[in-house]
């Protein structure tokens, strides 16, 4: 199994949620060093206006890919296009219709409208798609049902990233049947550390970053998106990281 561990730099976090959190496009990118160097093997930014809005416009996008890459990040890197960045299905499409620079990877959630057809576009341009799908929580069998409806056509470039609202391993048995792409799970907060642990023993990917969790495994606040990697890193077999 692929070893790669995820890190969510920033997520739908603020400057005011601690030095941990990177915003600008030269923070992000010093803490994707980091964050690689402790073991990081994919890299997912939420690119933010200087106004701290995430945006999906090329202007925003193409900066903070170009600053990643810049700084020598050779990881696979991915950002959200969920409607945090534009609420309008339509605007999203024609965002990333003109993105000039191309991320790895894109997050699309499930549980927002227009998610399989901007799946679709993201794949026609060469990006591969994470397709969130929570599970446990007050969305209900909703998205997991809008992702089995819409067809995988290339599940080399799809991963179902399964958002676990607690750490049940009968969410994760629910998981049986699905389409034949690659599996991660994750969770937020306080649900982060047990989930991580979850993945491990199910043998699938995981993640972490101050995107998710801004506290280590023994309860202290983390300082960076390294020491969160490193933490992980105790915690999750190589081989079964990604």
């Amino acid at each position: 199994m692929n070893p790669l561990l995820p890190v969510s730099l920033n997520g739908s976090r603020s400057a005011a949620d601690g030095p941990a959190v990177p915003m600008s496009p030269q923070d992000l990118a010093e803490s994707a060093v980091r964050a690689v160097a402790a073991g990081a093997g994919e890299v997912l930014v939420h690119p933010r206006t200087p106004c701290g809005r995430e945006s999906l416009s090329p202007r925003v996008v193409g900066p903070v890919l170009k600053a990643l890459r810049g700084a020598g990040v050779g990881v696979p890197l991915s950002v959200s296009a969920s409607t945090g960045t534009e609420p309008d299905p339509a605007g999203r499409l024609e965002r990333v219709r003109s993105w000039t620079v191309l991320p790895d990877r894109a997050v699309v959630h499930f549980a927002e409208p227009g998610a399989g057809e901007l799946a679709d576009v993201l794949l026609a341009r060469g990006v591969a798609v994470d397709a969130v799908v929570p599970l446990g929580g007050p969305a209900g069998p909703g998205p997991l049902a809008r992702f089995l409806a819409w067809p995988v056509r290339d599940p080399g470039r799809v991963r179902l990233a399964a958002e676990l609202a607690t750490a049940d391993p009968a969410l994760v048995a629910g998981l049986r049947g699905l389409p034949p792409v690659a599996v991660l799970l994750y969770g937020r907060d306080a649900a982060a550390w047990p989930v991580l642990r979850l993945a491990a023993r199910c043998g699938t990917g995981a993640r972490t970053g101050a995107g998710d969790v801004l506290h280590l495994p023994d309860g202290r606040p983390a300082r960076s998106n390294a020491e969160l990697v490193a933490a992980a890193r105790e915690l999750v077999p190589q081989g079964a990281a990604g």
